[in-house]
């Protein structure tokens, strides 16, 4: 994960963490596609009587977290802005890359995630290549959506415009699901919760058939 950092955070090239330690899934998420004993919870469930959450998946894209050279700040941090939007995800950890991206994404939609936000791998570096495993999974893009992103982020960093990150629709088990492409650093994860998360609940709605 070699993404440009809005926000602070990233501990260097293909880093999501703030220097070296260990992952936050731990080594046993090296290449993990599925949430088990490399995976991080992604916080408390629903209180008592409250809506049930939103099944999702946040996928940190990193080389140095799936080595154990880095901790993952950005996968956490991630889940529980999504949390705060009614959406509960693990957290798993895959290396950079096409095939390992790709295979996490389509685990996670395979699994019943119906929101999965990817995090790394969105820059111009050699192995960004986040949004190229993507793109072959969206049935529909999301161009706005991405498109705000960046906005968002630039408006404080202007290098925010280099993320390549894709926004769009996926087949999923339970149904069309919300995939999007988020920056590698706390930052740009903020930035992408803040403009995904308000939409959450319509975009469920109409992939359900709801009116406009």
């Amino acid at each position: 994960m070699t993404d440009q950092d809005w926000g602070g955070g990233v501990g260097g090239p293909s880093g999501a963490g703030g220097g070296p330690g260990p992952s936050s899934g731990g080594s046993g998420a090296i290449g993990t596609e599925t949430a088990g004993p490399g995976a991080v919870s992604g916080g408390p469930g629903p209180a008592p009587g409250g809506p049930r959450p939103v099944p999702g998946a946040v996928i940190t894209v990193s080389d140095r977290c799936a080595r154990g050279e880095a901790v993952d700040r950005s996968g956490p941090l991630a889940a529980a802005l999504l949390a705060d939007a009614g959406v509960r995800a693990d957290v798993v950890i895959v290396p950079d890359g096409v095939a390992s991206v790709r295979r996490a994404v389509r685990a996670a939609l395979d699994g019943g995630a119906r929101v999965v936000l990817t995090t790394g791998g969105t820059g111009v570096g050699p192995r960004d290549r986040t949004p190229e495993a993507t793109a072959p999974l969206l049935v529909r893009e999301l161009p706005g959506l991405a498109e705000a992103v960046r906005a968002r982020g630039a408006a404080d960093l202007p290098a925010a415009v280099l993320s390549r990150g894709l926004a769009g629709i996926a087949e999923g088990r339970d149904g069309e699901a919300l995939v999007v492409n988020a920056p590698g650093s706390p930052g740009g994860v903020r930035d992408a919760v803040a403009v995904l998360g308000p939409l959450v609940p319509h975009v469920l709605d109409q992939l359900a058939g709801g009116a406009h």
